[in-house]
């Protein structure tokens, strides 16, 4: 209610985009837009150290290799068979046994509902608070309606049905030339300028290209590589194994080839199987019926089964044999050549005749080191102290105080206190206080 809802009125400029004014942009105006504050707030950078680093880490110092002892394995305790049957019984059935249930009867207190006799007052809060107002009724800002309907009766005819009135069809002269082409009596003759200029020609006999013939390189292959020309390996030892030697402690008993489960679950005696003996096949003394019900009813009268009308093909049964010889066959024939053995070398590494530790790097010198605890150099916290008590008394809670929504001095047609002074180009009606309006006329 506080928007302005005329639309510019000036005789020059004409926009459909509604006007801005409003009570709030002159109240609370546009204000400078300032920068927030510099922060306080120390950098934190980070301060090297200018000790230089050492190159040995926790695991070089802390992890040492410790003498490996062999593994003591106890003596294995020979399993005595107990005579004693298996009860298959179970705590559970010793212990709980069933009992009769019963139905529990229901612990909630029972619910007493008080209903009133008095009659209930349907007004609502809204409706007893809220009385409406003696207010006229605004009226609409728009034109006035200039369009009156005509009172004479609608004939429901077009301006095409009024003014185009049909003539009928009209004659109109053929301007098609006639065919005065005169068809001739004597036969068609079927000879064309390709029947009688073309002449065949032979054929001239197929070019077949020649190759040349493969020559063997008499060079022979060395079998070396740019790799194994530059890069030649230099002569070391190998590895030494850093394992202790863990020797393997094997028992002189013989293995069990029996179990527990073989022992004691023993294999039930299982029933013959029961087996019911088929009944003898006595074929039936009558004669079977083999006539069907299409054969019985449908029967064809007279007919004749119908004749092929496709023409058979005259094949040509030629007396000569058949050549199955090919240009492929002709030109192309396998070579004789020998298979090619591979060019091996004979290994040069060897191998050690110990077996591999499976120690890593790490394992063998990595020692570890106790830990540096490094300085912190975060600044004091310089703030109040938590014994402190906040202060929660601000400027708005002290000087704002809440006041009575007053009614927008727009939605009067004629805004109590003030004198109406005139309209401006905008079509926004001016008012001046009363008061002020009584000072300039007193002047005059």
């Amino acid at each position: 209610c506080h928007r302005c809802p005329h639309l510019p009125t000036r005789p020059y400029e004409k926009s459909e985009k509604p006007c801005m004014l409003s009570e709030y942009m002159e109240r609370y105006p546009l204000h400078p837009i300032t920068l927030p504050r510099g922060s306080f707030k120390p950098k934190e950078v980070y301060k090297m150290a200018q000790i230089p680093m050492e190159g040995i880490s926790t695991t070089k110092r802390d992890y040492i290799a410790r003498e490996v002892l062999p593994q003591k394995l106890k003596p294995l305790q020979k399993h005595v068979k107990s005579d004693d049957s298996m009860d298959f019984t179970s705590t559970y059935k010793q212990d709980y046994n069933s009992y009769p249930n019963s139905q529990v009867p229901p612990c909630l207190p029972r619910v007493m509902r008080h209903i009133p006799s008095a009659k209930m007052d349907a007004i609502t809060t809204y409706n007893d608070d809220y009385v409406l107002w003696n207010e006229q009724k605004t009226e609409l800002i728009r034109p006035k309606d200039r369009f009156h309907p005509s009172e004479e009766k609608f004939d429901h005819t077009t301006v095409v049905q009024d003014d185009y009135l049909y003539r009928g069809p009209v004659a109109t002269q053929s301007c098609k030339p006639l065919n005065l082409v005169q068809k001739s009596k004597a036969p068609f003759e079927n000879i064309t300028n390709y029947r009688v200029n073309y002449v065949p020609h032979p054929l001239e006999k197929r070019y077949v290209h020649k190759y040349e013939k493969y020559k063997v390189n008499e060079v022979p292959f060395d079998g070396l590589t740019t790799h194994k020309v530059s890069y030649k390996r230099l002569a070391g030892q190998p590895a030494k194994l850093a394992k202790p030697y863990q020797p393997k402690l094997l028992h002189d008993l013989p293995f069990s080839s029996t179990t527990e489960f073989q022992e004691k679950y023993q294999a039930w005696p299982q029933p013959p199987v029961f087996t019911k003996k088929p009944d003898v096949y006595l074929p039936p003394l009558e004669k079977m019926d083999l006539h069907t019900t299409s054969q019985m009813h449908y029967k064809r009268p007279n007919g004749k089964p119908a004749k092929m009308c496709r023409s058979l093909a005259q094949l040509i049964k030629s007396t000569e044999p058949f050549n199955s010889s090919s240009i492929m066959k002709e030109d192309y024939k396998p070579w004789l050549y020998e298979r090619l053995k591979p060019i091996t070398h004979a290994p040069e590494l060897t191998f050690p005749a110990k077996p591999m530790d499976c120690l890593t790097t790490f394992q063998t010198h990595y020692v570890r080191h106790p830990l540096t605890v490094t300085k912190s150099y975060k600044p004091g916290w310089s703030g109040p102290k938590h014994d402190t008590l906040l202060d929660d008394k601000t400027i708005y809670a002290t000087s704002y105080t809440p006041k009575a929504i007053v009614r927008c001095l727009a939605s009067y047609k004629d805004p109590p206190g003030y004198v109406f002074e005139g309209s401006d180009a905008d079509g926004h009606n001016l008012y001046l206080p009363a008061s002020k309006s009584e000072c300039l006329q007193g002047d005059h």
